[in-house]
């Protein structure tokens, strides 16, 4: 079977920064599953998978009824798992949904999606605007520089881009929906190590950049709340708390 895309959702137990974090409960429900609920909300449920190496999300999986699809525990990033589940299940693209992102908006998916189909081809990656100097000067949210036509050109945990004197004018942050072709996914898992950059900062994305792939960044909206950390997961709850 041939589909047009795939949403998978990369699903990793061993966070060296929250151990367990796609299984986390949120006022009832886990992370994980916060996050397919979005999904399902964009696309039919044959059109998503949950890629992951651990018996106790595949567990939960199997129990909440959600298409998921095991992958090796050598994948170093959430798209290396992407590009593995894109070797075993064809489709002319693939949408990759981090599994940490349980308030990601399915209107953002959608639009994800949309670009892609109006302009197939290319990679995509989705950002929203940085609105207070908290989150600007926060390690844990990736910001983007990006050129006049939101070409990506670099993406870091650094406060950037930035004054003389280090202050925040306008800045965007990176929110983790992106999109690729199957020839940049095979590309990606070419070696089983990351670029330099890459490696120094930990971000998945920026080993496309340093191999001289163009990403297209496109605007979403700022709902989303990335969980790196247990203080990342209380923002959440507070967030749905005061709905």
């Amino acid at each position: 079977m041939n589909r047009d895309f795939l949403i998978v959702i990369p699903a990793r137990y061993s966070s060296s920064r929250f151990p367990g974090k796609p299984l986390a409960i949120i006022n009832g429900k886990s992370m994980l599953e916060r996050v397919w609920d979005k999904c399902i909300q964009a696309a039919p449920k044959e059109n998503i998978i949950i890629a992951t190496d651990d018996k106790r999300i595949e567990k939960h999986c199997k129990e909440k009824r959600l298409n998921y699809i095991k992958t090796s525990s050598n994948c170093l990033t959430g798209t290396d798992r992407v590009a593995e589940v894109a070797k075993k299940i064809n489709a002319d693209f693939y949408i990759n949904v981090q599994g940490d992102e349980p308030l990601i908006d399915p209107l953002d998916i959608d639009l994800i999606i949309k670009n892609y189909k109006d302009f197939p081809g290319k990679c995509y990656c989705g950002m929203s605007k940085i609105t207070n100097e908290d989150d600007f000067y926060n390690p844990n949210i990736p910001k983007v520089v990006i050129s006049s036509s939101n070409k990506l050109i670099y993406i870091s945990r650094a406060a950037i881009p930035t004054t003389k004197k280090l202050s925040m004018i306008e800045a965007n942050k990176q929110v983790c929906i992106y999109a690729f072709t199957k020839d940049s996914l095979k590309e990606y898992g070419l070696e089983s190590k990351k670029e330099l950059n890459e490696s120094f900062e930990d971000i998945e994305i920026l080993r496309l950049i340093e191999r001289g792939y163009e990403v297209e960044m496109v605007e979403v909206s700022d709902s989303s709340i990335a969980v790196d950390t247990p203080d990342d997961l209380k923002r959440v709850v507070d967030y749905l708390d005061g709905l």
